[in-house]
């Protein structure tokens, strides 16, 4: 999937970024932050180079954000970002070694609270 107007001619490109080591991205696992605008935001994560394994996320399904980093993945500058969801086919994804992931946390809660918005879902916690 290097390619993203695969999901159609007006898809827009918010964020991408590879799975890292020692902070080079150096990895045949590709994350993406897709906008179908009016319609959609997708969280991808494409695994492979032969065979190719993507799973997606709506972000309006997106219940809780993670970030954990490693005393070596903080000297490379890099993190990993679990994102919890209700989505049946992929209840948990992981966004292994990213660049800056607090700044990539904070881009994908922002863009999850406006597709909220413009689709009138709430979400509440019940004890």
């Amino acid at each position: 999937m290097a390619d993203i107007s695969s999901f159609g001619p007006d898809v827009q490109l918010i964020w991408k970024d590879r799975k890292r080591f020692c902070g080079l991205p150096l990895s045949f696992t590709r994350y993406y932050l897709i906008r179908k605008p009016g319609q959609w935001v997708k969280l991808i994560q494409d695994i492979g180079f032969f065979t190719s394994k993507v799973e997606e996320v709506n972000l309006f399904r997106v219940d809780d954000i993670s970030v954990f980093a490693s005393f070596s993945n903080k000297f490379w500058g890099v993190g990993n970002i679990r994102v919890h969801s209700s989505d049946a086919s992929c209840p948990e994804l992981t966004l292994l070694r990213v660049k800056d992931p607090n700044k990539v946390r904070s881009l994908i809660m922002d863009l999850v609270e406006s597709e909220r918005k413009s689709r009138n879902v709430h979400y509440g916690e019940f004890s």
